[in-house]
């Protein structure tokens, strides 16, 4: 991993984790997948078998705050998401 780079989410596969690659990169903010076994070459097998140690997205360290921010936005407004208490 580069020096001054911090994991800022794990994801259970690598569709998962390049939508969230996408989602920094639309802010300006450089960001890579470290992947395990599967090393992204056969996505949808990662969706049927999670990466044991799961697909880390990294950013450099003056991003993190933002990042995770924008990561949190993002999770938020997820319409699949767990339905709002009125």
């Amino acid at each position: 991993m580069p020096e001054n780079a911090f994991v800022v989410r794990t994801f259970p596969n690598s569709v998962e984790a390049e939508f969230a690659r996408t989602v920094l990169g639309a802010n300006g903010i450089v960001s890579m997948l470290l992947q395990g076994n599967s090393a992204g070459m056969l996505p949808f097998v990662d969706v049927m078998h999670p990466e044991p140690l799961g697909v880390r997205l990294v950013v450099r360290g003056g991003d993190v705050d933002t990042a995770v921010r924008l990561l949190d936005a993002t999770a938020a407004s997820d319409p699949k998401g767990p339905p709002l208490l009125s």
